[in-house]
């Protein structure tokens, strides 16, 4: 329990990171413009992003705005699944970081009715993004490399167990017919 509430400050916290340097870039770049941090590769940029990741699916809030509820509650509901031992430590924390950039963006885009972006890397031309999309991509691939060469497959059994349920639902229901 004590873990749980932990992770529920750090997921305060993460958002209010995200919230607040989106409000400084909402007040500061938009008004006074780039502010270049290492010429010609890092550059903060003010950017009102409509769609989703890098501009995708444009002005569709309330689509995006809907999906985010569902996987938020479904990123939570798992959360909630995955064992308490100290070996799924990481995963608790990668899934804090997962669930407080879904939110950071999602209390933008309600309201706002857009997700403030602001950090651009010239260098490469890579779209502008901000803090929560860091925590998305960084922890995305934490998890994907934790479990090529930390966890083995039956370290993940727990998910299993979720997704069994629906399975047996749609066996009962064939089972009727």
């Amino acid at each position: 329990m004590k873990q749980r509430i932990r992770h529920l400050i750090y997921l305060i916290i993460l958002v209010l990171i995200d919230q607040l340097s989106k409000y400084w870039a909402r007040t500061t770049l938009k008004k006074d413009g780039p502010i270049s941090i290492i010429s010609g590769v890092l550059k903060l940029q003010y950017h009102e992003n409509t769609g989703a990741v890098w501009g995708i699916m444009a002005d569709k809030t309330t689509f995006l705005s809907i999906i985010t509820v569902i996987l938020t509650i479904l990123l939570v509901f798992i959360y909630f699944k995955i064992p308490n031992k100290k070996r799924y430590l990481p995963v608790h924390i990668i899934w804090v970081f997962i669930i407080a950039g879904a939110i950071g963006n999602f209390i933008d885009r309600i309201s706002l009715k857009y997700v403030v972006d602001f950090i651009y890397f010239e260098l490469i031309d890579f779209p502008i993004f901000n803090i929560a999309d860091c925590y998305l991509t960084v922890s995305c691939v934490l998890l994907l490399i934790l479990s090529l060469f930390y966890y083995k497959d039956d370290d993940f059994e727990f998910l299993e167990s979720i997704f069994k349920i629906g399975k047996r639902k749609e066996k009962d229901l064939e089972n009727k017919e």
